[in-house]
């Protein structure tokens, strides 16, 4: 296989494989982040040519936000079971049959139907859930770094094709963009096809950072019943206090960004009189900011307490989306919004990664994680289905926005709640 002459011209030149799998897992994450993100171009364009309700279509968005965080915990244990390639093309296939599907639907049940429930379950398949599990089998140094990287492209690709799609939008119609969408899901499906192994020893290699020399033991059998494994991880989990703080802190960051930004704040520009390009390419230069600010966030994350990075992040997030209805809406306004909300944009989640791997070990890591980033898809779904309520009731976005704002300042105050972990051996820094 081409996996396997990568990986020793690789060796040669002293660079391992686990980077490639970053590479692969990256692009599979950016692209597929970009399904999700894309609803938000086309709520206007559905009005128009359906008349459904900002209300009616966020229910749909609503439902794939859920879904698509209630599978988590379900995913970790596929990818135990099924291997990661073999789950991850299985999801996308789902992906791209919901939104081909979804090009000659004509109403709100289909839509309900496929963006909600098809499109949550496939990209919920994989999710962040696949990050985590790529940094654990892979990587022994630099395991936060990495995690910072591929929170990087799931977040940065929800933005990044933005602008893209809405000028495709505006030019061709909303069916020429999604078009688009399920070719560069092609894409990516071909690469990781040719490119995604499951464990380093697939391809005869230790994982970065591993400088041992004893044979390295066998992956633990993972034939027990998919709802029996995530479902007793939630059962142990769920006994913890530290459990129920985290999954609290992700239910708003969740609602802050995901369900409530990303999904409105195309439209309520719109009630501002800012075009909808202008408004898609100020999401994507959050995405830019967010891709260097999850990064830092993961480096932080190896040398700080996690605790307080996630009471400045969320406390910081907060008070930008309290301030964002009084900047007027100028050029120079959302501007400054974007680089400061930008770059906390989810750097929220190399420091959960980490406090969950400290708490409930590298083993279960990330079927735990799985079930809080349940509660940051319900935060979504909660704050997606809110932001379409407060509009139609209300005729503004406003309301939503500061209660937001006031969740994160709350969430900044719980997670301090949290004890100080005990000190962690560290990794020995080895070179790329």
């Amino acid at each position: 296989m081409i996996s396997n002459w990568l990986a020793a011209t690789l060796a040669r030149r002293n660079i391992h494989y686990g980077w490639v799998m970053v590479g692969v897992t990256f692009l599979a994450g950016l692209i597929s982040a970009g399904t999700v993100g894309a609803p938000g171009v086309f709520i206007v364009p559905l009005q128009k040519e359906f008349g459904w309700s900002t209300a009616e279509i966020s229910s749909a968005l609503s439902i794939r936000f859920i879904l698509f965080g209630l599978m988590a915990p379900f995913a970790a244990a596929l990818l135990n079971r099924y291997g990661l390639r073999n789950v991850t093309l299985v999801a996308q296939l789902i992906v791209v049959s919901g939104l081909l599907a979804s090009l000659a639907m004509t109403h709100v049940w289909q839509l309900v139907l496929l963006w909600g429930v098809v499109i949550g379950i496939g990209t919920g398949m994989t999710a962040l859930v696949l990050g985590a599990t790529i940094a654990a089998r892979w990587f022994v140094a630099r395991r936060g770094l990495v995690v910072g990287i591929l929170t990087a492209s799931v977040a940065t690709g929800q933005l990044a094709f933005l602008p893209l799609l809405a000028t495709l939008t505006e030019r061709y119609g909303w069916r020429v963009a999604l078009a688009l969408v399920c070719v560069v899901l092609g894409v990516a499906a071909f690469a990781v096809l040719m490119l995604m192994r499951d464990r380093p020893s697939d391809l005869g290699l230790r994982p970065y950072g591993d400088e041992g020399t004893a044979p390295l033991p066998a992956p633990p059998p993972a034939n027990a019943p998919i709802m029996s494994a995530a479902l007793g991880t939630l059962r142990d989990s769920a006994k913890s206090r530290v459990f129920w703080i985290l999954f609290a802190t992700f239910f708003v960051c969740g609602a802050s960004t995901n369900g409530l930004v990303q999904v409105h704040l195309i439209p309520m520009c719109l009630d501002y009189g800012i075009p909808q390009v202008q408004a898609a390419s100020l999401l994507a230069a959050m995405g830019i900011f967010d891709f260097f600010g999850t990064i830092i966030s993961g480096w932080l994350s190896d040398r700080y307490d996690n605790r307080y990075l996630l009471c400045w992040y969320y406390g910081l997030r907060g008070l930008s989306l309290v301030w964002l209805p009084f900047s007027d809406f100028s050029f120079y306004g959302l501007s400054l919004f974007a680089m400061f909300y930008g770059l906390d944009w989810i750097a929220t989640v190399p420091p959960t990664v980490r406090l969950t791997a400290q708490r409930f070990g590298a083993e279960r890591a990330n079927m735990v994680f799985g079930w809080i980033f349940a509660g940051h898809q319900l935060g979504a779904g909660v704050a997606a289905f809110g932001g379409g309520l407060s509009r139609t009731l209300y005729a503004s976005y406003l309301p939503a926005f500061f209660i937001a704002g006031a969740l994160c300042v709350f969430a900044s105050v719980i997670v301090l709640a949290i004890s100080r972990p005990e000190p962690q051996p560290q990794a020995k820094p080895v070179a790329a």
